[in-house]
Order: structure tokens, then sequence, then C-alpha cells
């Protein structure tokens, strides 16, 4: 193994982050190609997270873009201040040359700056988070080309402004909807999946140091199995640890079918989901993992 990506690996487990070779290396790509990274996956398997502890690795600051239907220039790149815009003309209204007070009004000064525009503006690199970029509007994947592929923004008033650093690029994407080929060719890409059992056991170990280790591969267990089922809203890595920490809070040294009815919200969170549980067997779900 690289020992750059080696030592990846052991600084994310530190920050409580636990890498797979793969994914480790797609993050040494992204800080040394200088490409965004677009990581695919279902919720709840830590895409956002590992963007935040990105930033903690780096020590740097995270700017975090979330996407929804409708997203537009205003809310993601800028918008201008048009209370202190006024306040200026009225201080100025004066003088002869307006298109001194007009060139004045239209700098950057009188921006308000949103996340895409932070992070190009930033004085050292930071970590830019778009999140789950599948919800908001295709129109919208036009706006981020062109900082993608070049790092710059333009804008009408003033231009075209370049990255003063040039940000590391996360974008996440739950597959709602197919992202377009123009943005996948300006990434690199990985598919985060759920952790393999053993995978999620350690995550759960790292995370509740005082877990009995045959309790955390009791949930693991069961968790993994619940992901096999069809439910509406399979359960996420966050989910096992909740429902892991409610084990503990509850003293429980194994998972039963009385505890699984009153806790069963710390892991499912759609009706259906929760009533095929409750008419099941804690057995069903205990079976060992193929």
């Amino acid at each position: 193994m690289n020992k750059d990506i080696e030592k990846l690996i052991k600084d994310f487990y530190e920050h409580d982050y636990i890498l797979n070779e793969e994914l480790a290396t797609s993050i040494f790509l992204l800080k040394n190609l200088e490409k965004p990274l677009l990581l695919e996956g279902n919720p709840g398997v830590g895409k956002t997270m590992l963007a935040k502890t990105l930033a903690e690795h780096l020590g740097t600051n995270l700017i975090r873009l979330q996407c929804y239907e409708g997203l537009d220039v205003s809310t993601t790149i800028y918008e201008w201040n048009y209370q202190k815009q006024l306040l200026h003309i009225k201080l100025f209204e004066q003088d002869e040359d307006k298109l001194a007070l007009q060139n004045q009004i239209f700098g950057m000064d009188y921006i308000l700056q949103r996340p895409l525009l932070q992070a190009i503006s930033a004085d050292k690199p930071v970590v830019l988070l778009i999140d789950e970029i599948d919800r908001a509007d295709e129109e919208f994947e036009a706006y981020l080309l062109e900082l993608l592929s070049d790092f710059q923004i333009s804008i009408p008033e003033l231009g075209t402004i370049k990255a003063k650093s040039k940000p590391l690029v996360i974008l996440t994407s739950n597959r709602t909807r197919e992202l377009s080929d123009a943005l996948r060719r300006r990434c690199l890409y990985h598919w985060v999946d759920f952790p393999s059992k053993m995978g999620e056991i350690n995550i759960i170990a790292k995370k509740l140091p005082n877990i009995d280790e045959a309790l955390a591969t009791q949930v693991v267990t069961f968790i993994h199995n619940l992901r096999k089922s069809s439910l509406h809203k399979p359960p996420g890595i966050a989910e096992s640890l909740d429902w892991a920490k409610t084990l503990l809070l509850m003293n429980q040294k194994n998972i039963t079918d009385e505890i699984v009815k009153t806790t069963i919200g710390s892991v499912l969170k759609h009706k259906d989901d929760v009533e095929f549980v409750k008419n099941k067997s804690v057995q069903e779900f205990l079976y060992p993992i193929d």
C-alpha cells in the first residue's frame, strides 16, 4: 500500500472515521489531482461525515452547501447587499461622477457571499461539501460546471473571479435522480457502500469503546439482515450507533423481542418498517450474515 494512503487511513482512524483502501485512495487523489470527488451511495453510509472528517484531518474549514429543489445563484453563489448599496447612494448622491458611483456599489465590498463564492474566496484551501446534489435541479448543475472544472465563478457585473486557493470539493448523491455526464466527467468517482459486518463492528467499537463485543456483534448482525429486507428506509451507520448507544443506556447485554419492540424507533423511521419488524421474531434477524 502507498505510504501516503496508509498514513491517511491511520489519521482518519484517529478522527473516528474508518477508511478502506479504495476510499482512502480516492481521498488521496482528491488532494493531489485537485479534482472534485463525487461520492454516491445509500443514505447513511457516511458520505457527509467523510467531508467533515477530511476538514478535521486538514485543519481547515468545512463549507457546506445543502442542496434542494429550486437552488439558485442568490442562494449558492452571491447576492448584492442592497441595503449597503442604497446607503452608499444616499451618502454620495451629490457626486457628479455617476459612473464612478455605479462602479463603487457593484464591487466585491457590496456582495453577500454564499457557500460557493466563500469557498473560492478563502485565503487557504477549504473543504467544500456540495451535499445531496441529486436533490437540486438539473439547471443547477450548469452553475457548477465552471467551478468544478476551472475553480472560478463568473459574476456579470464583476467578470470572472478565480479561486484564491483551490478548495477540495466533495459532492454527495443518494441517486434520487441521475446526474449529468458533464458533471460526472469533471469529478473523480467513488461508490460508498455499507461497511462489511466486521467493518461496522469496528466502527461501533471505535465510537463506543465500552460496548461488549457480543452486543456490538448482535447489533450489526440485526442491522445487516434488516438491510436485506424490503424496507422503505434501510438503517444507516448512524442508526446502528444510535441503537448501540440506546442498548448501553438500558444496560442490555442481549437483543430480545421486548427490547426490539421498545427501542426500534432508534433504528427505523417509517411506520410500515417498524410494524414489519415488530411482527417478526428477533431470531429471524440474528442469524449469521452470509
